[in-house]
């Protein structure tokens, strides 16, 4: 067991390092020294670099370009005058599109206002920003130093890394060769306040400088992402604690719902924005110059919507039925005290590296070649 008031540092030595660096060096004089102007004020100072020669830090995220995580996070990168900030982040919430991007279709991007950085807001995914970003066809650079995700509302724990697009932003960044972090803070509803977000950044910016120089020296991993989890109350977390993705999940538990006479009907709002999962409209099958009625009966409480077409003639082949999602919690059994969520419960600063490949435990692997040999002698 470990003191409660020790820190977990278990980072490699190199980043380690760097960290006492960047902490002894926030004492001392420089752009970083302090964020407070003469006046005492806590406003953002500009600073002119005609030949900028600074590292390219691009940062997108998947709650959206107005989201207080994002924000905070750019100000502060801002404020210490150390890089050349830049922003490509979705328009909206894009929380679980997972890997997605956007194919067949024209996305929009718009230049938007964020102090001390040149940003764009997109309509499209993560992974669509990130690609757009680093293609050379939005900013004039085509590659940054560091692409950084997030901050995000909510944790992305276990299987939930497989729905996320903050994990997915930072992914793509790595396929294109380029360093990652995808950042995220584990919001409670009804406990947690949109400061822990300014908090969560005081707490991450240690990790970024200590990532970016190391990417200089080149000493920083090129094999891996290091998706980082803040726990709910930033400031009295435990220290940084090296961690392994777990089993975690929630349970997707779809119920049927009454139609109204709305067409878009199907289009809700999620009620779990901790983890920003989103709804799937389903009535797309109704005609899109349509309205729908409802009809008088109702089967196993899902209530069947008429499409009326175009010329105002029903069609009794096109019904939409309505479901919503809801999360439900679900116990986890695992107890390894490594693993990402224990990491956040505990209070620890989850640090998880995600590799592009992915690795297959010599139990697993033993099990399917067995399968594999035996269903193929079955099958001669």
């Amino acid at each position: 067991m470990r003191p409660s008031g020790e820190k977990a540092n278990l980072l490699p030595p190199g980043l380690v390092s760097n960290l006492q660096d960047v902490l002894s060096n926030r004492k001392g004089k420089g752009p970083a020294a302090s964020n407070n102007n003469e006046d005492g004020s806590n406003e953002l100072i500009s600073v002119s670099h005609d030949d900028d020669t600074r590292p390219v830090v691009m940062v997108t995220n998947a709650d959206g370009i107005e989201s207080p995580g994002l924000t905070y996070l750019v100000h502060a990168l801002v404020r210490q005058g150390l890089y050349n900030v830049h922003v490509c982040a979705p328009q909206s919430d894009e929380s679980t599109s997972s890997h997605s991007f956007t194919l067949k279709e024209t996305i929009a991007v718009t230049s938007t206002e964020i102090h001390g950085a040149t940003a764009y807001a997109v309509t499209g995914t993560p992974v669509d920003c990130v690609s757009l970003a680093l293609s050379g066809a939005l900013f004039s650079w085509s590659k940054p130093a560091l692409v950084i995700s997030g901050i995000n509302k909510g944790s992305s724990c276990g299987h939930n890394m497989f729905y996320s697009g903050i994990v997915a932003g930072a992914r793509e960044s790595l396929f294109s060769g380029v360093p990652s972090i995808s950042i995220s803070l584990d919001w409670k509803k009804d406990e947690s306040q949109e400061s822990d977000f300014k908090d969560a950044v005081g707490v991450c910016l240690q990790l970024i400088n200590a990532a970016l120089r190391d990417i200089e020296k080149g000493s920083f991993p090129k094999c891996c992402l290091l998706h980082v989890q803040v726990p709910k109350t930033p400031l009295t977390n435990k220290g940084f604690k090296l961690t392994k993705q777990s089993h975690w999940s929630l349970k997707l538990c779809w119920q049927a719902i009454s139609a109204s006479r709305n067409p878009a009907a199907g289009r809700f709002v999620p009620n779990q924005q901790s983890l920003g999962l989103q709804l799937a409209q389903l009535g797309r099958d109704a005609s899109a110059a349509g309205a729908a009625r409802r009809l008088a009966t109702q089967k196993n409480n899902i209530e069947e919507v008429e499409s009326v077409g175009v010329a105002g003639k029903s069609d009794p082949n096109q019904k939409a039925k309505y479901f919503r999602l809801e999360l439900l919690d679900k116990k986890q059994e695992e107890k390894d005290e490594d693993l990402d969520f224990r990491a956040l419960e505990n209070g620890f600063v989850a640090v998880t590296p995600v590799s592009l490949v992915m690795h297959v435990e010599a139990d697993v692997r033993a099990a399917a070649s067995q399968w594999i040999s035996t269903a193929l002698q079955v099958e001669q």
